[in-house]
């Protein structure tokens, strides 16, 4: 029988998606992308070698699993084929695997344009931190009733009538109101043409594909990308991403019911980390050499995958989780880089903040009334032995047990699985999201 499962971030993002989508494949018949862009990364380490993905789905290193981008994805097609023929360089056969909506918004030079004039007109404290990839211009195009989509490649005529139309638009809040140059029509249906043509036998029916996989018994990982906090509905607004990123999306941004999404896989880092702006509550000093939050950020190695930018980091945060775990209905979590805390005399969990003189034990709505919670910690002991790699519950020190135990507790949710390091082997499973 059939069983579905989805894979989220419940925090800012950089949970370890990749890594967890990736060991779970192998139970699945197919591997979905249904929101987000060429802003989320997902790195794999199998074996010696590392694979650092912006699109195609985690599932892609396993043989024979069909991989999917549903209609949720914002496709910049010309790094989507780029990150095809890295791939195949690398000795991985993608193109008869993988399958792309053809309801999926396009990606085109004047939403990376956009993106970046509008965040460099923002003054220091309001900008957002974007990738300046054009996901978020391109997800309002969507909104907008004027994206071009996948399907618009295949009619050369249709596809520059919509374009010069966009770019009209466009190209004037470009020139006029952000005092930035305007995006050459020309170039662009060109590269689109182009890359149209490369991508055209990807294109799949995907929702009656998903359908499919399953009538016929094959069960699916839906995939997210980002983190619960940045979803545009439930996260930090306006510090948020530009789609939905909780696991309700995974249905409609693949075109399945949400009846069968069956298991909702909760990914949460040992602590946390954050990339751009916006508030942070339990945020620690990253720079000052042996404190906490430097050793997270350096023994962690949190730069982000696609930006670079070295990652804010800071001790758990549980009422943010508690929202996370609500929003996304999630069944049981996953924690990941435990080893990181390795070697920390003392670790704190926020188990709640102060606002406006009041306890509160959720993370609120709004970036206005995060930047006001105070935390309210609980201390417990840190442990000296080394939890890298530790494949069973009862490898890991007394002190971490008790750590992750309290955890579970305080979120009333079933800690299934705990990775311990980046290849798949280094895994505790204590219940399978498939039910295996």
């Amino acid at each position: 029988m059939a069983k579905n499962v989805v894979v989220v971030g419940t925090q800012w993002g950089d949970e370890g998606k990749g890594k967890i989508v990736d060991w779970l494949t192998d139970h699945a018949q197919g591997v979905v992308r249904f929101q987000g862009g060429h802003n989320a990364g997902h790195t794999l380490v199998v074996g010696t070698t590392e694979y650092k993905l912006n699109l195609v789905p985690s599932g892609i290193v396993h043989e024979g699993v069909g991989c999917y981008i549903g209609n949720g994805v914002v496709l910049d097609i010309h790094h989507l084929l780029k990150e095809i023929r890295d791939l195949e360089a690398g000795g991985i056969r993608v193109r008869d695997r993988l399958k792309v909506s053809p309801g999926c918004p396009l990606i085109l030079a004047y939403h990376a344009a956009l993106d970046n004039a509008r965040e460099a007109a923002k003054s220091a404290g309001d900008k957002i931190g974007t990738t300046g990839k054009g996901i978020g211009p391109t997800y309002e195009d969507k909104v907008a009733r004027r994206a071009l989509r996948v399907y618009d490649l295949f009619d050369k005529d249709r596809f520059a009538a919509k374009l010069r139309a966009n770019l009209d638009y466009h190209n004037f809040v470009l020139t006029q109101y952000l005092k930035a140059p305007a995006v050459d029509f020309q170039s662009v249906f060109e590269q689109a043409m182009a890359d149209g043509e490369e991508i055209r036998p990807l294109v799949t029916d995907v929702s009656a594909e998903l359908h499919r996989i399953n009538k016929s018994g094959g069960s699916l990982l839906f995939e997210g990308a980002q983190g619960t906090l940045l979803d545009i509905d439930h996260g930090t607004y306006p510090f948020v991403t530009s789609s939905n990123s909780a696991a309700g999306q995974a249905a409609v941004g693949s075109g399945v019911g949400p009846g069968s999404l069956h298991y909702v896989l909760g990914i949460v880092k040992a602590y946390c980390t954050r990339v751009g702006g916006g508030p942070f509550p339990t945020e620690l000093d990253i720079e000052t050499a042996g404190a906490p939050g430097e050793q997270m950020s350096s023994k962690g190695r949190e730069f982000g995958t696609v930006t670079k930018r070295k990652r804010r980091c800071g001790w758990l945060d549980l009422p943010a989780l508690k929202r996370s775990i609500i929003i996304n209905g999630v069944t049981g979590l996953c924690i990941t880089k435990l080893d990181v805390l390795d070697g920390i005399p003392e670790l704190r969990l926020c188990t709640g903040y102060e606002l406006d003189g009041r306890k509160v034990d959720l993370l609120p709505l709004g970036a206005e009334e995060v930047a006001r919670c105070k935390p309210i910690y609980e201390s417990l002991p840190g442990w000296s032995a080394t939890t890298y790699g530790a494949k069973s519950w009862n490898a890991l020190p007394p002190e971490a047990r008790a750590y992750l135990h309290r955890i579970e507790e305080i979120c009333e949710v079933p800690l299934d699985v705990i990775s311990t390091g980046p290849e798949r082997e280094e895994t505790i499973l204590r219940r399978h999201p498939f039910g295996v």
